[in-house]
């Protein structure tokens, strides 16, 4: 049986509809997968923060992938950053590693 795509992982539902709690307004969960040890994610931090601040419609979460272990449940993340984008469906509209430049997360909210 082939392992199921990132995309397809519950525990990635169900950390979007933790992300989009108590934001009713907001249409997109972005939530970044990182570790502090890494430091691509360390330099790509600011990054992520200013292209939150440029989209209000959407939650923006920065997960620790040791720190917050029991959240991701089975999630096995091999490359960082790895982002997942979804909406308040609970369906992961992107998710897989990216480069770590964050003019990709503003052009990616732009196609989805």
């Amino acid at each position: 049986m082939p392992s199921p795509t990132l995309a397809e992982i519950p525990s990635l539902r169900a950390l979007l509809a933790d992300t989009l709690a108590g934001r009713p307004d907001a249409t997109l969960a972005v939530v970044c997968l990182c570790a502090a040890w890494c430091g691509t994610c360390r330099d790509y931090r600011p990054g992520f923060e200013q292209v939150a601040a440029q989209h209000p419609q959407a939650v923006f979460r920065w997960v620790d992938i040791e720190d917050e272990a029991d959240t991701l449940g089975d999630l096995d993340i091999d490359t960082f950053p790895t982002l997942v984008i979804g909406g308040r469906d609970g369906a992961p509209r992107f998710a897989g590693p990216v480069l770590p430049q964050p003019g990709q997360i503003t052009r990616l909210l732009q196609s989805l």
